[in-house]
């Protein structure tokens, strides 16, 4: 089916005026045609009677006194010569007082005429013996051509008139109505530029009438007034939104504000970081085409969890998932955004980077359980052996009740140590100053590698001691030196083959004022992926070639004591295979923190 043309009111007004004024003109015409032929034909009657009169006349003065041969002849003749004067005389014809004819002569051009027109008889009247007396009677018939031809063109005439009148009047009504039409076309032209936000377009007021062009200002001067408001409230809104993007942008989480439409709108720099994107890359995308590094869309299925959530749920309970991008740990928080109408508009999605609280966790889990393994060991072997002596004890002879005191006294150092370990680590947390005195770095070296013999004898392995030069005094705490020292001998043993050989050696950095103590061992070693780590707390390495059970908190605590308490520094140097060397560097004169040092 074709489009409907649905009319205005406005053009069912100019239908019906047309309308009714065609007709108005044609009532009229019809009305002056029929008035203008009844007019000429009651002239046209009046002229018959004036020639027939005038002929009456003529031809009592013409036959007066005449005998009837003479009368007869002369009417004829008379007759005859007015026939061929006047076309449109179709017959003359004279009758006597009795009605007989006289003579009754047609004109030749009107033969096939079998009736005129018009017809009129006049009394052929005269003078006899003083008295007026009727002779006979004179009829003239009219054909009627030259009123049929007035008629025509008059007609004609008139139909033109009309017609022309009626274009006239029809073209002023359409031109009028155009020039309406176009004023309110211009009108409406700038009421959609108003309503497309171009505020200050201006009506041009040319040709238009005085009213047309009061209301052509008073549109021009709103459109003004609304052009200064839009300025005014842009610059306001320019404020405010730059305000917003710096505050998102200063935030140290990242940030993703989408619309209504999923379309990314703003994107701070840290989410871009965290991303891995950039903000171009970002910016007028869908978010759930965002790909993780296992190349999954990691926000599709959650934003599509938020969406089938209804708000009012959503909004006091934000959904929280945790992404990954390139190995780091993402929390991902996604929350409705409103207006102050509390109207929807899009959604803001947070970004928090919890690598580090992650690993900790898995650290923390590692460690207690490291720990209730290493606390349970201990613990069942000296219920174990206790349990035997106690109940067999006069059983065995003096060798093996030795050896199961010796077995016992090592479970007990070991878990003396586990728990010096857990106790140092809360100490050397706190922000409390250690006392410090001169001493000799080398004697502390050295009643730490004899505190190690028995475990040396145990394992088969030397240890070889050397110094560089004259070791100056070195002012430190000697018990958490010697307690990090421990911590480096020991796990140099627990890595080091049989019949292995550990080195310590002492360095006096003259140039730097500073003590270096080395530790090498000729152990497995360690990757380089995990030397980075491997002074964190309860970071451990675990593989198919050391998985030796501990506390993970030795070489962080050894970390604390040099560089958080002393102001020194650790390092550690290993190739897989080949072994390891742990150290530190220690300044001479006493490190005292002005301020509190996070390690």
């Amino acid at each position: 089916m074709g489009d409907k043309v649905s009319l205005t009111t406005q053009n069912r007004l100019i239908i019906t005026g047309l309308f009714l004024s065609t007709v108005l003109i044609v009532f009229i015409a019809i009305f002056a045609i029929i008035n203008i032929q009844k007019k000429l034909n009651d002239g046209y009657k009046s002229f018959g009677q004036v020639i027939s009169k005038m002929l009456a006349i003529e031809s009592i003065e013409l036959t007066n006194g005449l005998n009837d041969a003479d009368t007869n002849n002369t009417l004829k003749n008379h007759a005859e010569s007015i026939l061929k004067s006047h076309n449109d005389i179709v017959l003359i014809e004279f009758r006597d007082k009795d009605g007989n004819v006289i003579y009754s002569g047609k004109n030749d051009t009107h033969k096939n005429i079998k009736k005129a027109n018009i017809t009129v008889t006049s009394p052929l009247e005269g003078i006899k013996n003083g008295n007026v007396t009727t002779l006979g009677t004179v009829t003239v018939a009219l054909s009627g051509n030259v009123i049929s031809q007035i008629s025509s063109t008059t007609r004609a005439s008139l139909l033109f008139v009309f017609v022309i009148a009626w274009v006239v009047f029809a073209f002023v009504i359409l031109i009028n109505t155009y020039l309406i039409t176009r004023e309110l076309r211009i009108l409406q032209e700038g009421v959609k530029k108003i309503s497309t936000g171009e505020f200050g377009y201006k009506i041009e007021d040319q040709d238009v009438s005085n009213e047309v062009k009061e209301l052509f200002n008073e549109f021009n001067d709103m459109s003004n007034r609304l052009h200064i408001y839009e300025e005014q409230n842009i610059e306001q809104l320019t404020l405010e939104k730059n305000k917003l993007e710096a505050v998102l942008m200063s935030i140290a989480n990242g940030v993703v504000v989408c619309d209504n439409n999923d379309k990314v709108v703003l994107v701070n720099n840290h989410a871009q970081k965290l991303l891995e994107v950039s903000e171009d890359a970002l910016l007028n995308t869908e978010i759930q085409q965002y790909c993780d590094t296992d190349g999954s869309f990691c926000f599709k299925d959650k934003i599509e969890q938020f969406k089938d959530t209804p708000l009012e749920i959503i909004a006091s309970k934000p959904i929280e998932f945790n992404i990954t991008i390139d190995k780091r740990i993402i929390k991902s928080i996604i929350s409705p955004m409103f207006t102050r109408s509390n109207d929807y508009v899009g959604y803001i999605i947070v970004l928090i980077d919890v690598t580090k609280e992650t690993e900790m966790e898995q650290m923390r889990a590692h460690f207690i359980s490291n720990v209730s393994h290493e606390l349970r060991t201990p613990v069942t072997v000296l219920r174990s052996y206790i349990d035997t002596l106690y109940n067999y004890g006069n059983e065995f002879d003096y060798e093996t009740q030795k050896e199961f005191i010796g077995t016992i006294n090592q479970e007990i150092i070991r878990l003396n140590r586990m728990v010096n370990d857990i106790l140092d680590f809360s100490k050397l947390e706190a922000d409390t100053v250690l006392e410090k005195e001169p001493v000799n770095i080398v004697r502390l070296v050295e009643e730490c590698a004899n505190q190690m013999n028995v475990l040396t004898e145990e394992h088969h392995l030397t240890i070889e001691i050397s110094k560089d030069g004259d070791i100056p005094e070195v002012e430190l705490n000697y018990d958490s030196i010697e307690r990090a020292l421990t911590n480096l001998l020991s796990n140099a043993i627990k890595y080091s083959p049989e019949n292995g050989k550990i080195t310590v050696k002492i360095e006096n950095l003259k140039d730097t004022d500073e003590v270096k103590v080395s530790v090498t061992d000729q152990g497995c070693g360690i990757a380089p992926e995990h030397q980075k780590k491997i002074f964190d707390r309860f970071y451990r390495v675990e593989n198919n070639t050391h998985t030796i059970k501990g506390t993970g908190l030795g070489l962080n605590l050894v970390q604390t004591t040099i560089e958080k308490h002393h102001g020194g520094k650790v390092f550690v140097q290993s190739e897989v295979g080949k072994g390891s060397t742990f150290g530190f560097i220690l300044p001479v004169k006493a490190f005292e923190p002005s301020e509190n040092v996070t390690i």
